[in-house]
């Protein structure tokens, strides 16, 4: 059987690892306009950490996107200013504004959420 992490592209998701770097990337993305995909998520969360694969996929599909990994635990403040109470937390997000969010690992869901604010970017690598 052949190894699968061999043919696995580069990941789009960046890891934040601190308030500096949240700041810099959403500003980055606010500068161009582009929308943010951020998943919450703590170490120590099963659900969270299984659905890191799936945040990848989406990833690679929408690439208009910027796709973002905050554990909570290491960056306090921005999942205290974004309001996120429980892991894993989906949060849409254009021009520094949230305008979606869920809660919970459902990856149905979260495609609905995609697709219904950016019918543009839809992918036909995800069947919807």
């Amino acid at each position: 059987m052949m190894d699968r992490q061999s043919k696995r592209p580069k990941s789009r998701v960046v890891k934040i690892n601190s308030q500096h770097t949240w700041d810099f990337f959403i500003t980055q993305a606010n500068n161009q306009a582009c929308p943010v995909m951020v998943h919450f998520t703590a170490a120590w969360c099963v659900p969270s950490v299984a659905m890191n694969p799936f945040f990848e996929e989406l990833a690679l599909c929408y690439q208009d996107i910027l796709f973002l990994s905050v554990d909570v635990d290491d960056v306090k403040e921005a999942a205290s200013k974004m309001e996120i109470t429980a892991m894993p937390t989906f949060l849409l997000m254009r021009q520094g504004t949230q305008i979606d969010k869920l809660v919970g690992a459902n990856p149905d869901e979260i495609k609905k959420m995609i697709d219904a604010f950016t019918p543009q970017f839809r992918s036909s690598k995800i069947s919807v």
